[in-house]
């Protein structure tokens, strides 16, 4: 199966479209012209809804709901499946709840896919890695050194796990994507990211960051892999669509890049001086924080992604000035995009 623009694919299901990557990614089908797509999400009470206004999609499913209508005809023409729901919350402290929603619901969407020959796309995550001391190697090699510091983390690898045991790996994508952020993740609260929380914090008073409470690292240079979200649903739809990728691959911009880098350019895009107060590091965070990840892409390259468009400051800057600061979600073949 290949991606072309004369010979389209069936329909598209996006677990998860309600969400941050997940409406990122229906935008970014949309933008390329394909709107046959079959968005299956969980709007509760939140503002997820806000995140589908603009996008064009041919029908909505719950997820709770989404089992159940595998083999009805509602679905029967589904041919890509990208599984992207889940519960991300890394602070969840209710496991049974984890592994239903990130290991049993996947694995039963999974067999459903390559029952009907599929091509099944999903999200496992950077924290599968835990403190990163036994590397951040993508493929299934090195699967079972990783121990995940929280329960997310493990609900995760539990997966990759049960698709490496049943020599699933040859015919599906895992994703791990590392330190995303940009439009459309309003609605996260506490989980939303470091950019969309420090703005806030700029515009009324000033910006917090964690003090390290490690020896190698001074406070505000702890470091992470951050990625923008248009550069993380580009480079899902080159793996999806590339019938030669299989595996899990890493996705990230492949550089580390501190707290007090990424922070930065926003001031600069609002004009105003760098002000940065650290504050301590929460007890309950202490053991499960990682102070360094950066995703080795090189199998991500290898598969033939050219790599990000945008660097760390061009990509903070057209999140604030873009979408930030006229309070906008994104919006397809628009640059005015839609209210928040």
């Amino acid at each position: 199966m290949s991606w072309s623009t004369s010979k389209r694919p069936g329909r598209i299901l996006v677990t998860g479209g309600d969400g941050f990557i997940g409406s990122a990614l229906v935008w970014a089908l949309n933008e390329r012209g394909h709107d046959d797509i079959i968005v299956s999400g969980f709007l509760g009470k939140s503002d997820k809804w806000k995140n589908l206004v603009s996008l064009r999609f041919a029908d909505y499913l719950e997820a709770d709901s989404l089992l159940e209508a595998l083999d009805s005809p509602r679905l029967s023409d589904v041919s890509v499946v990208f599984h992207l729901g889940a519960c991300s919350d890394t602070t969840e402290t209710d496991c049974r709840y984890l592994i239903q929603n990130n290991y049993e619901y996947t694995r039963q969407l999974a067999e459903w896919s390559l029952k009907g020959d599929r091509r099944f796309v999903y999200a496992s995550s950077a924290a599968t890695y835990g403190d990163g001391s036994a590397g951040m190697q993508d493929g299934d090699q090195a699967l079972d050194r990783f121990r995940p510091l929280n329960m997310y983390g493990y609900s995760k690898h539990l997966f990759d796990v049960h698709a490496k045991r049943n020599g699933w790996f040859d015919r599906i994508v895992g994703l791990k994507y590392f330190n995303v952020f940009g439009p459309n993740e309003a609605h996260k609260g506490e989980m939303r990211s470091v950019v969309h929380k420090a703005y806030s914090q700029i515009c009324n008073t000033k910006v917090q960051l964690f003090k390290s409470a490690h020896p190698d690292y001074r406070d505000g240079e702890q470091m992470r892999d951050f990625f923008y979200v248009k550069d993380a649903v580009d480079a899902t739809l080159h793996l999806a669509f590339n019938s030669a990728a299989t595996g899990l691959f890493n996705l990230g911009s492949g550089r580390a890049s501190t707290w007090i880098e990424l922070v930065t350019p926003i001031f600069q895009e609002l004009g105003l001086p760098v002000d940065i107060q650290f504050i301590d590091l929460p007890a309950s965070l202490r053991e499960k924080y990682q102070y360094y990840t950066c995703a080795d892409i090189s199998r991500l390259l290898e598969s033939g992604w050219t790599g990000p468009r945008f660097s760390l400051t061009q990509a903070v800057r057209d999140y604030v000035r873009e979408y930030l600061v006229p309070r906008l979600q994104l919006d397809p073949g628009t640059m005015e995009g839609v209210p928040q």
